[in-house]
């Protein structure tokens, strides 16, 4: 609320000092209020004004009372006491930390911290291999990295050169597709359906017709009786054949050959009767 303003010699043996304050304004000091004069280690010291309880209040130019300061001592010790205490205090903490530590460095433990720091070098070395490896892979003329980002690079500049006939492979697929949704899948399947249909009911009607004995094809299959005769029918052209050669007179009247050539006519095929699988008599 205010500053020292001068300081002189009450009398001429320096018994006591008389202290000017100037006020930065007016306050209501009671009379016997009392000032004292503290020191600060860090700083100037000041004037400690305790109000006193009169209603009585100091005017201008007025003397106020006088108290004894503690000094500086004093003061560092009081300040210095709640210090000892903490510490004490933090000491004592040091001192459990000590024991802590001592116990986590006991001969049980020496060898697992030496193994935490042998992995821990370890890794530190491996850390620094990593490093130099991404270190090449990230150079910018021979490294892993330059090298993909160049074929990256090279092949979006081929997809950019080649944009016209990409677009144009694009147009022509769409238009295919165009034309394939357009077409009437379901109809083409529907008519082949049918057709498919229809050639099994043929087939069915010819499987039936053939498991038969009506008709031509089914009599050949299942009648045995049209089987044996034409296989005798077969087997009498060979047997006349032979006899034709054999015996041309009989059948051609040439002067040539002379007189007919009558009787003892062939009855069996000279060639292998193929249909019993005998040998047939060349008389």
């Amino acid at each position: 609320v205010g500053t020292v303003y001068g300081m002189v010699a009450d009398d001429k043996n320096l018994g006591t000092i008389k202290v000017e304050i100037k006020l930065n304004d007016t306050y209501n000091i009671p009379q016997n209020s009392v000032a004292t004069i503290e020191s600060s280690p860090l700083g100037t010291s000041k004037i400690n004004i305790a109000l006193g309880t009169s209603t009585q209040f100091l005017h201008s130019k007025d003397t106020i009372r006088a108290g004894v300061s503690a000094g500086l001592l004093a003061a560092l010790t009081d300040k210095l006491g709640p210090t000892a205490d903490n510490l004490a205090s933090v000491l004592a903490h040091m001192d459990t930390l000590v024991v802590n530590v001592n116990t986590v460095l006991n001969d049980n433990n020496k060898g697992s911290i030496a193994t935490i720091l042998a992995n821990l070098n370890k890794t530190t070395s491996e850390f620094a291999l990593t490093a130099t490896s991404l270190k090449k892979m990230l150079e910018s003329q021979s490294g892993s990295i330059s090298k993909t980002m160049s074929n990256v690079q090279s092949l979006t500049g081929n997809l950019a050169s080649n944009n016209e006939k990409i677009s144009h492979v694009m147009t022509n697929l769409d238009n295919a597709t165009t034309q394939l949704s357009s077409t009437d899948i379901k109809g083409i399947v529907e008519k082949m359906n049918s057709s498919a249909t229809q050639l099994n009911l043929a087939m069915t009607d010819l499987n039936k017709k053939l498991n038969s004995t009506e008709g031509t094809a089914g009599a050949l299959l299942n009648d045995k009786a049209l089987y044996n005769n034409i296989n005798a029918t077969v087997r009498s052209m060979n047997t006349l054949l032979d006899d034709l050669r054999v015996h041309p007179k009989r059948y051609v009247n040439i002067s040539v050959f002379g007189r007919k050539d009558k009787g003892d006519y062939l009855q069996k095929p000279l060639v292998v009767d193929s249909i019993n699988n005998t040998s047939s008599d060349a008389k």
